[in-house]
């Protein structure tokens, strides 16, 4: 029987998700949980096959959330659900250790196909990141032609909380770092996104996101 924990902090999605994996897999049995605590807590206390977490939930640690997952349960699988843009963030999150990463405006034929390739192949990647990965190599170009895909893990991070209007000293303390580090990696955002103001950055990304057709 296989045993999946699904990490969402909003009860409908979590509720409209429960029902479609019952519908999919029988017999599973499906933990729950709201908060990243209650993510390590779940897993501290059940054996689960794979994981479907969102990345903004109660107490994440964005990227980190990955090896912290690992340290409890080191082959557990984990698929991330998420509303960000998968042409960006999904590689993202592959190379930081998760196994698939699937968009929430995916249907629910889509959402069946990754949840089974997951616990079949142990891995699910969408047809548009596939498609990315293909030009890119065709191309020969590693990172595409779209700046936010050169950010690195923790500058997309930054940038993401910066765009959420957070000050420097706070995402200092969200992400445990100094806030000369925070500084530091906003001017490496400035310079790889070639600019030089907030307003400028927030009109640059929004440009960008525009531009990638599975977004």
């Amino acid at each position: 029987m296989k045993k999946i924990l699904l990490v969402e902090d909003h009860a409908i999605v979590r509720l409209a998700t429960r029902f479609l994996i019952l519908d999919l897999l029988n017999p599973v049995v499906v933990h729950e949980a709201g908060s990243f605590s209650e993510t390590l807590a779940q897993l501290s206390n059940n054996q689960i096959d794979l994981v479907i977490l969102d990345i903004n939930i109660p107490d994440g640690e964005g990227f980190n959330m990955i090896p912290r997952i690992r340290e409890v349960q080191p082959k557990v699988l984990i698929m991330i659900f998420s509303s960000l843009e998968e042409e960006i963030y999904a590689l993202h999150y592959i190379k930081a250790g998760a196994n698939g990463f699937l968009s929430k405006n995916a249907s629910q034929e889509e959402i069946k196909k990754a949840i089974l390739s997951m616990l079949e192949v142990g891995n699910y990647i969408s047809t548009a990141v596939q498609q990315q990965l293909l030009r890119n190599t065709l191309e020969n170009k590693p990172n595409g032609e779209n700046p936010l895909e050169h950010l690195s893990q923790r500058e997309l991070e930054v940038m993401d909380m910066l765009i959420e209007g957070y000050w420097t000293k706070e995402i200092a303390i969200k992400l445990n770092l100094t806030e000369s580090s925070v500084s530091t990696y906003k001017a490496r955002i400035f310079e790889k996104l070639k600019v030089s103001t907030l307003i400028e950055m927030f009109k640059k990304v929004q440009f960008y996101k525009s531009q990638n057709p599975g977004i």
